[in-house]
């Protein structure tokens, strides 16, 4: 490939096929480039540095997994469903993606991980898509909160178990929809108006 047709999203095409192969641990900017049929430099000609090129893969991979929630997040059905389908949606791409591909969900855990400053960002639009779909229930009346931000990081937090991989073994679990409904009912019932 001439360095002149060498993008961002080639060279991270090649870097995921090379997490794929080799995992987290071994895959070098080398291999990416000996992938790509470049020297290293043209990959460092896109990305500054390994960690560079490691956190565009994992923010690459946190984009398509949480590609369906704005959808969700910005749909016309009323707070509570949206909330709930919110949840449910982000559950279940997660789980999707852990079921089906164990060693690449793993691979791209550990790339997360390493990546703080991407999961930080991200983090930070989950929740502020929270934030939007309970500022709209409090407009339509269906919540009643005193601080939008703050219940939207409570939501978070009280359903890691659904979303953070560190709980990944548990989403095999065949009731664990079920599990996620419960804590859904228990959240909607907090923030409806007393």
């Amino acid at each position: 490939m001439a360095d002149t047709t060498l993008t961002p999203e080639r060279i991270l095409e090649a870097a995921e096929e090379v997490l794929r192969r080799f995992g987290p641990g071994k895959a070098t900017v080398v291999d990416v480039a000996r992938v790509l049929g470049v020297s290293h430099g043209s990959v460092y000609r896109h990305f500054a540095s390994k960690t560079a090129l490691r956190e565009a893969v994992a923010d690459r991979w946190l984009d398509r997994v949480h590609a369906d929630l704005p959808a969700v997040t910005a749909g016309t059905a009323p707070a509570a469903e949206r909330l709930r389908s919110w949840l449910h949606t982000l559950h279940g791409t997660k789980r999707a993606t852990a079921l089906d591909d164990p060693e690449l969900f793993a691979t791209y855990v550990a790339l997360v991980a390493e990546a703080s400053t991407v999961i930080a960002a991200s983090l930070d639009g989950l929740v502020a898509q929270l934030a939007r779909i309970i500022a709209d229930g409090v407009e339509s009346g269906e919540f009643a909160v005193d601080d939008v931000p703050r219940s939207a990081r409570a939501v978070f937090y009280a359903t890691v178990r659904f979303h953070d991989p560190t709980h990944s073994a548990q989403w095999a679990d065949p009731d664990i929809e079920q599990q996620l409904d419960a804590v859904c009912d228990l959240l909607l019932d907090g923030l409806r108006p007393r």
